[in-house]
């Protein structure tokens, strides 16, 4: 019973934090569009300053993480999978674990680990086809070290025993 209020918490949890980024997401892409309108309108019209195209681009990068969360979050939801999950299933049942629920809790984050760099090889090109090279590895070390805080903190609640 308890496990089931959790992950119906962990669920709305993952649902209003998606609901929020969406609307951040919307809310920086119409701040996006009006920023290019304002550059497009300004005199010399139609032509876009260095500078401008400078602080365009500097708002691609902030909305395309934004849209990539949502996608992880989104694999989340579909998956009905949350990471910490595992390390909580795994502390709970420690003692009693068997190899089939064990074998479970291992396959389930790999699934999702390959969805996510089957995501990020599909994305890649995009990225590639709106930002310099320069900005993508800026992008890609960003993401990378959210995901190792990410993973840091469920290995901190793994317990080492057998």
């Amino acid at each position: 019973m308890l496990e089931k209020l959790i992950a119906t918490i962990q669920k709305f949890v993952v649902l209003a934090l998606a609901s929020m980024l969406a609307l951040v997401v919307v809310l920086s892409t119409v701040h996006l569009g009006a920023l290019i309108a304002e550059e497009i309108w300004k005199p010399p019209r139609f032509l876009i300053p260095v500078e401008g195209l400078l602080e365009i681009f500097g708002y691609f990068l902030p909305v395309l993480i934004g849209v990539e969360l949502l996608e992880t979050l989104k694999a989340y939801v579909k998956k009905d999978v949350i990471h910490v999950c595992v390390a909580g299933c795994y502390n709970s049942n420690s003692n009693t674990l068997t190899d089939a629920k064990a074998k479970e809790l291992i396959d389930g984050p790999i699934a999702i680990e390959t969805a996510e760099l089957e995501l990020k090889k599909s994305y890649l090109p995009k990225l590639y086809a709106v930002l310099p090279a320069v900005k993508v590895a800026r992008y890609i070390q960003i993401e990378n070290k959210i995901r190792v805080i990410v993973k840091y903190q469920i290995a901190a609640e793994v317990p080492l025993t057998c």
